[in-house]
């Protein structure tokens, strides 16, 4: 049982972090970063929820569950911010703009 919750989990995380590179590549890191990010937090997350309910468990949706939303999780924390347009000029602390 511990087999398919780690490949289940694993195959999902795969497929979650593929599905971020597709929609959001250009707010990304390397796409080989997103997918194996997204693996390893697929897999900590079943581990985690896997140790958290405890031995006997017969709960395979929840233990795969878990190894999803850890791995959005981790794929979130990858996300940088849109690209802006207007950009504040920056300026010195404590200065006076000048007039000239």
């Amino acid at each position: 049982m511990l087999l398919i919750e780690a490949l289940g989990s694993a195959l999902l995380g795969l497929a979650l972090s593929g599905a971020a590179v597709r929609v959001l590549g250009p707010r990304l890191p390397a796409s080989w970063t997103v997918l194996v990010s997204g693996v390893a937090g697929a897999l900590f997350g079943a581990y985690l929820t896997h140790t958290a309910l405890g031995p006997g468990h017969n709960t395979l949706f929840a233990t795969l569950t878990g190894g999803v939303l850890v791995s959005a999780v981790v794929l979130s924390l990858l996300l940088r911010p849109a690209g802006r347009t207007a950009r504040p000029s920056v300026r010195t602390p404590f200065s006076v703009p000048t007039r000239g």
